[in-house]
């Protein structure tokens, strides 16, 4: 069985193909600039040509049959034809209290999913996008949505309600939702069997670590507390986003800058972060290579992000009553040492120690690097969110 993921932006679509049979990806790229007349087209699989392709592609409906005319074409595709892909699974940011699990596609989903909008005005109406576009190009396909915010559904009331008056969550469905639940998912369930152990029986913290970061307390394969809220900007101190302020900021800045609320929202989201206290960039690459030639607010940005992480550990170490296993993963967590090592050494009354050499190796395995007698394991987990997505396609429509 082949199932085609895709991951629908505004103005870009990624894909990739999979035999479900090894999990094998057959084949995968991505279109950019969607509704221009120099959309771009790139295409990779194995023992192929790679494909970059510019060409005029002005929506959706267009980009999803260039990606079927590129994968059963006879020099570089994958497949004969297009009645070789059984199903194709979607990546959905948003999905409410409405959606606790992974779905197959109807049209009382797709309402649902379009009521969800204002939740997610940025990704929701991309996504359905990319779903009405493969309707349109293979309208016999079934198709399955995963939510980012499924995982986290189990999260109770203490968890996901906010100290607000209570009507507002009735009226409006004001809570904390959490995203990156798909990535969460996958690698706490990747890092119990690496381990050996039932996920039932650990209390983990992942730290999905990148430009956007989130962690989660994950008891028994079931997310307890997460550290992103109603929208992505709350918790951690992220590439370009506040994290958590003192709500109070908000009218402060607007009164005393003159903003707009869409201005201040801007600032926060966009030209905050570690971008905002480095005064240099947003990628912690950048910023640990200025901190260690002697850039003060590199280094600043750099003990910010870890210190703030920290207390998100102890506090959901707390929550649990307990940890068994810390893993890091996404770009920061599956890449950085500097950052894993500053935050293992602040954290030690937990019973973790780290093992510096293993810390320093770079492998793209799931892999432990606390020492052998660490009471907490600490695990590097690459993340795989479009296999998981794969993974519950093939579930749901394997029947």
């Amino acid at each position: 069985m082949k199932v085609l993921v895709i991951n629908a932006g505004s103005s870009s679509l990624k894909y990739q193909l999979y035999n479900m049979m090894d999990e094998s990806v057959l084949a995968s790229g991505r279109v950019e600039r969607i509704g221009m007349d120099s959309s771009i087209v790139t295409h990779e699989s194995a023992n192929k040509p790679e494909v970059r392709d510019v060409r005029e592609i002005l929506d959706h409906v267009t980009a999803v049959k260039r990606v079927i005319d590129i994968l059963v074409h006879p020099d570089f595709g994958v497949i004969t034809s297009m009645s070789e892909i059984d199903a194709v699974g979607h990546r959905v940011v948003h999905g409410g209290e409405a959606f606790k699990h992974s779905v197959i596609v109807t049209q009382e989903v797709k309402a649902e999913i379009k009521r969800l909008f204002d939740l997610a005005p940025l990704h929701n109406p991309a996504h359905m996008m990319g779903i009405n576009a493969v309707e349109t190009n293979m309208p016999n396909v079934p198709q399955v949505v995963v939510f980012d915010t499924a995982f986290h559904q189990t999260m109770p009331e203490t968890s996901y309600l906010y100290p607000i008056p209570k009507v507002l969550y009735r009226r409006h469905k004001i809570r904390r939702y959490g995203f990156h639940g798909t990535s969460h998912a996958y690698v706490s369930g990747e890092a119990a069997r690496f381990l050996g152990k039932p996920i039932e029986s650990l209390k983990m913290v992942s730290c999905h670590i990148g430009n956007g970061a989130s962690c989660a307390a994950i008891v028994g394969g079931k997310t307890l507390d997460t550290s992103m809220g109603m929208t992505p900007l709350e918790g951690l101190m992220m590439g370009t986003r506040s994290g958590d302020i003192d709500p109070a900021i908000v009218p402060f800045v607007i009164n005393k800058e003159e903003l707009t609320l869409s201005e201040v929202n801007s600032m926060l989201n966009k030209h905050s972060g570690m971008q905002a206290i480095s005064g240099l960039s947003s990628d912690m690459r950048e910023i640990d290579e200025a901190m260690n030639a002697g850039d003060a607010n590199a280094k600043l940005a750099f003990d910010m992000f870890v210190y703030r992480l920290r207390k998100y550990i102890g506090a959901y170490a707390a929550a649990m009553n307990g940890i068994d296993v810390l893993l890091f993963t996404a770009g920061i967590g599956e890449n950085s040492a500097s950052v894993r090592r500053a935050v293992c050494e602040g954290i030690t009354f937990l019973g973790l120690e780290l093992d510096d050499a293993l810390n320093t190796e770079r492998k793209k395995t799931v892999r432990e690097i606390s020492k052998p007698d660490s009471r907490v394991k600490v695990l590097v987990v690459p993340t795989n969110e479009e296999l998981l997505i794969a993974r519950d396609t093939y579930k749901l429509t394997n029947v």
